[in-house]
């Protein structure tokens, strides 16, 4: 079991402040609210340098201090690369402004920036011993959930509403999740998976009710 250099000190909860120990798993906090990752910054600032950062492989994983993963078996790679700044002069020219610079995250695993928040949410629930995941999408981010799951073997639902397009439920099916199709809005398969989490059993994976998927994103 290889361990990872971490500085996570605690979880706390946007709205009161009030602590949460990091190494347990957690949904939102007692007021409702997200979780937020806190760091040892005076630690990790004489830890890791721009230049050891700069020096490992371009994917996302080079941050590791600054992400709460523990243990580098836990770590679930589907080749996450780093993505560039692409230059958008046509759109610059009409906008009749300063440079654009658009971060083309296409290249990602699953096509969109969702990879990145959903790498690291199964990553986390893969080291706290979470048995099986749920969340609402509307198309990318349970394509996401999907791919991670299947590589992490975590089985998962997702839930999509019925205009979702076809090619986006293909993709979450193709990937091996449950894939349910619901009669109504995002906000209703968000209620399906939020009482399904004490009834079924599963972790409810939407966004902003978990600590780490706004952890991956920050890469």
């Amino acid at each position: 079991m290889t361990e990872i250099p971490t500085f996570v000190t605690h979880l706390e909860c946007g709205l009161t402040g009030k602590h949460y120990p990091a190494d347990q798993l957690h949904g939102l906090s007692e007021a409702g609210r997200p979780l937020l990752v806190r760091y040892d910054l005076d630690a990790l600032k004489h830890a890791v340098t721009k230049e050891d950062i700069a020096s490992r492989a371009p994917e996302f994983w080079r941050y590791r201090e600054f992400l709460p993963i523990r243990r580098a078996e836990n770590v679930v790679r589907l080749g996450e690369v780093m993505t560039p700044l692409v230059s958008a002069p046509t759109l610059q020219r009409e906008l009749g402004c300063g440079e654009i610079l658009v971060k083309e995250e296409g290249r990602l695993p699953t096509g969109s920036f969702k990879a990145r928040g959903l790498a690291l949410a199964v990553a986390m629930a893969k080291e706290l011993g979470v048995k099986r995941m749920a969340m609402p999408t509307n198309g990318n981010a349970g394509a996401a959930l999907a791919a991670y799951c299947a590589r992490a073997n975590i089985p998962c639902d997702v839930f999509c509403p019925d205009d979702t397009p076809e090619v986006n439920i293909a993709e979450i099916a193709i990937a091996g999740a449950r894939t349910w199709r619901v009669n109504g809005l995002i906000d209703d398969c968000g209620r399906i998976v939020g009482e399904g989490k004490e009834s079924v059993g599963w972790f409810d994976t939407s966004t902003l009710k978990e600590p780490y998927r706004i952890e991956g994103k920050k890469t």
